[in-house]
């Protein structure tokens, strides 16, 4: 942080400094920090309207590892093709002049012919048509085999189903960095992968919590690459809350917890 007197330590409160924020929405602060901090920014309209931007920012950083790469600037296509045709017209006439003839049959096995660069470039472009080809259809026929064999799974205990992508924030096997997600998350009834509140009562009973202790937030979460739904309990301490994830498979008799821990004031 390079705003030392905003930030922990110093005047906490607004007006924000933009790097306590950003160290706060990145999880990077301790939990002692996070715990003190998440309060107050939640309940400061500039402080969330800095974290929705640092939110846009983060999603469109993401957005482009699918971006498609944009074609060659056709100066530069031409560039490149100008240099190739004048490496190769340096090199023909580096080889020895051969006697010209008078048919094309007379050549001899040892002369080097002259290169249609452009008839060159088409049988190139037709070859690598010609594979792309082959790849597409091994690729299909793969898929075929996949769906096609019997008792093929995906996910352990779901035959034929895909295991659903992890979506929001990315948290530690262990839930580190769980807590920096408490501010925003309460009062959030996102169920992700669990799809509905159903889903989810299932899977806390199948995980033995106490049923009349109903979640004070819900919201998916990426835990070490698992797709997972974390919930927000409370304790009946102040500033304290449990924090259990559950996995996309849970359900009756399959808990499937990810992480389960207390964080906050002790």
């Amino acid at each position: 942080m390079t705003d030392e007197s905003r930030g922990i330590g110093g005047t906490v409160g607004p007006p924000w400094s933009v790097d306590v924020l950003a160290d706060l929405h990145a999880g990077v602060l301790d939990d002692a920090q996070a715990a003190e901090l998440w309060p107050l920014v939640t309940a400061d309209p500039e402080a969330q309207a800095i974290l929705e931007a640092l939110d846009a920012t983060q999603a469109d950083l993401a957005s482009l590892a699918d971006a498609p790469a944009p074609p060659m600037p056709a100066e530069f296509a031409a560039r490149l093709d100008a240099a190739l045709a004048a490496e190769a017209a340096a090199k023909f006439s580096e080889r020895p002049q051969l006697a010209p003839r008078t048919a094309p049959e007379q050549a001899g096995p040892g002369d080097a012919p002259v290169v249609d660069l452009a008839a060159a470039r088409r049988r190139r472009n037709k070859r690598l048509g010609w594979a792309a080809g082959v790849l597409t259809a091994a690729a299909a026929a793969i898929v075929a085999v996949t769906v096609a064999i019997p008792g093929t799974t995906q996910q352990t205990g779901t035959p034929n189903v895909a295991a659903p992508p992890p979506s929001g924030p990315t948290v530690g096997d262990d839930g580190s960095g769980a807590q920096a997600l408490v501010g925003k998350a309460i009062g959030v009834r996102d169920f992700g992968p669990l799809e509905n509140e159903d889903r989810l009562d299932a899977c806390i009973a199948a995980a033995g919590l106490d049923p009349k202790v109903r979640p004070e937030g819900i919201r998916p979460v990426n835990v070490g690459g698992k797709a997972g739904v974390m919930i927000i309990l409370t304790t009946g301490k102040l500033a304290q809350f449990r924090l259990v994830a559950f996995g996309a498979d849970c359900g009756p008799a399959n808990p499937a917890v990810l992480f389960d821990k207390i964080v906050g004031e002790k």
